[in-house]
Order: structure tokens, then sequence, then C-alpha cells
């Protein structure tokens, strides 16, 4: 039976450091997500970890519920947390539970409360990360299947990652994009604080995490061009963060450290010379859509999750020697207009805010 018309939709949100967004590509979609279906009359409650900064009840007509989350610990914090925000998911009688990402939380899934229809949202092949090896790859190719077992719908980011789970599980699942926002406001005041000038340096916008190939991507551009600076931003108070920044400490290197500030980050990718994405494992990373949608320049790793959303319209690297050949070619913006105009165009078709958010809500 349906609902009534009258009644909101209690929709839960889980998976996330919380919102607004201060971590990565799943908060920051969370953060859209929430505050658009708030717009069609939902009533949305998002899970935010206890240390996240943004400390209120609600944000932008979003409720947020505060779980401890016990960092320190390492990944075991996150089985922890997002146990907490299940067992809690439990007594506010959702209709529907976003669960974004599965590795931390899908093990929990048997606790999921049977009256919610439950989407997991299945981000990339976390199995296939650099980072993860040994017994942890078996497990995480377990918790996929857990994921799989315990959705009533399970969405796909990205046309390979749909591709895969539908051969391997044989099901169907839903291709729902993330959106990109188009950047309309350069401001080149704003390098100023950061003692840039205008496309004379690299950048390069990642966690610092080894399949994101950061140490690929600054070995290949100190061998290229020592001319311009690169710009890396990203929380590098990490294991892999503390190694290239001692390691890489050159005056030809920024490490900005953790940046947030999306009119900031727009203004650094438009003015950027050439914006780098070193992402390889995942569906489509919410970095690259909008580093396209500040009309950057893009030198993204070849694999099918990039070459899907950018297609011809990007320079791709596998090694350092690429990206050695690509900065020793033209590779100006004004000889670049033709792919920057391309994918401009296929974020107005493909990647608008407002038609996922529909996308979504039609699903419900």
């Amino acid at each position: 039976m349906k609902k009534p018309l009258q009644d909101k939709l209690k929709i839960g949100i889980l998976g996330t450091r919380g919102i607004p967004n201060r971590y990565g590509g799943f908060e920051q979609w969370a953060e859209q997500l929430s505050t658009g279906l708030v717009k069609k009359g939902c009533e949305v409650t998002v899970y935010n970890s206890h240390f996240h900064p943004y400390k209120r009840d609600a944000y932008q007509g979003v409720k947020i519920i505060h779980k401890w989350d016990p960092k320190k610990i390492g990944l075991a914090s996150q089985f922890i947390y997002d146990l907490g925000c299940i067992l809690d998911a439990r007594k506010r009688k959702f209709d529907i539970i976003i669960q974004l990402g599965y590795t931390t939380s899908s093990i929990w899934g048997w606790l999921l409360p049977e009256k919610a229809k439950v989407i997991y949202n299945m981000d990339g092949m976390e199995w296939k990360r650099d980072k993860y090896k040994g017994l942890l790859t078996t497990f995480l190719k377990w918790a996929e299947k857990l994921a799989i077992k315990h959705s009533d719908v399970v969405i796909a980011d990205s046309k390979p990652i749909k591709t895969y789970i539908d051969n391997k599980y044989h099901i169907q699942s839903v291709f729902l994009a993330y959106p990109a926002l188009l950047f309309k406001s350069p401001n080149e005041r704003i390098l100023d604080q950061y003692h840039l000038i205008k496309e004379d340096y690299y950048l390069l916008i990642a966690r610092f995490q080894p399949d994101n190939n950061l140490e690929m991507i600054i070995k290949g551009v100190f061998r290229a061009d020592r001319s311009k600076k690169l710009v890396v931003i990203g929380d590098h108070q990490n294991r892999f963060g503390r190694y290239l920044t001692k390691k890489y400490h050159d005056n030809n290197i920024v490490f900005l450290g953790k940046l947030y500030d999306k009119v900031v980050l727009d203004n650094l990718r438009y003015f950027s010379a050439l914006y780098f994405h070193g992402h390889s494992a995942g569906g489509t990373n919410p970095s690259l859509l909008e580093a396209m949608a500040a009309s950057s320049v893009v030198c993204a790793h070849d694999n099918e999750f990039n070459r899907s959303v950018l297609e011809s319209n990007a320079y791709y690297f596998k090694n350092e020697n690429d990206i050695v050949n690509i900065i020793n070619k033209s590779n100006e913006k004004s000889t670049n207009s033709d792919r920057i105009i391309n994918n401009l165009n296929k974020l107005r078709s493909h990647y608008q805010l407002n038609d996922i958010i529909q996308g979504y809500y039609k699903l419900f």
C-alpha cells in the first residue's frame, strides 16, 4: 500500500563522517542529497561522527544525530561507528535507509530495521585498493557480498560498477551518478593568499592513500617540470601522508593540507595549469566532476572508471613516464578549449544536481 501523500518519507543516511562536508566525496554527496530531499518535503536524518566539528542537531533542515566514533584506534573505529549508527536507526522508524559504502557496515546488515527499505550505494570495488592486502582483500570481497544480500536496491555511481555488480551478482542495480555544480565565478585574487600565479602551478586533490597515486604524480611532475609548483590538497596527517611530506620536502611542492572551502577549491582548480586525478579503484569520484566543472585541464589515471566519465576529453597516465610526456607536450588551457567545453557540456546533460536528486526521489 502506498504511503498517503501527506505523510513525509522518513529517510536515514548512514556511512559517512557527517555533514557539512569536512572529509570527502561521500560526505559531499550526503550533504547535497540530504538537503535536496528536504526541499522535496522528505524528513531526512544524517549520522555524524562525534568528532565532526559541526555540533548542532540540524543543518539546512536536515536532522543530525551524533554518534561516538573512537577514531584514534584506527580502522576498527569505523566498524564501531557504523554499528552505533545502525543500532540507533532501529529506533527511528525510517521508511528508507541509504547506506553510503559497505566496507565497515555490511557485516552489521542483519541488524538493519526490517521495515525500512535499504539502499546501498556501493562506491567502488574496495577490495582492489592497494592499501588492502591479503586477508583484508578477502574480507572486503565478503563485505561486498553482504551488502548485496542486505539491500533492497543497489545503487552504482558509475556504469562500470553497474556492469560489474549486475554480472557478478545477477541483479539489476540502479545507475545514479554524483552531481556537479558548474563553477562560474573565477576570482584570480584568491591565488594571492597561496602565493600562486595563474596557470603557473599543477594541482592534485586527493586523500593520502596509495591507490590515489600521489607519489607517482609527484615523481612525474618533478621529472618533467621544476619551473611550476605542484600544489597538493588533502589531509596528510596519516602514515602515508607523513611519509610523502617528509620525503618530498621541496620548494616546488606545496602541501596545503585539509581544505574544504569550495570557493577556494574551485578557483584553485580553475586557474591551475593541469589538474591531476590519480584515483584508480573507485567509481565516479566527486572531485573529478568538480575539476571538470571548474574548467580544469584534467590529467587522469588511465582506468575504466575515469574513462567512462572523461572519455577522450582528458590526458591519461599509467606511470611516471606518461606524466612526463604529457607535461612536455603543449597542454596549456588555450590548446585544450575543446576538452574543457566537452566536459562542461557532459556535466550539463548527465550530472545535474536536481536531476539526480529527482532520480533518487523517483526511486523512493
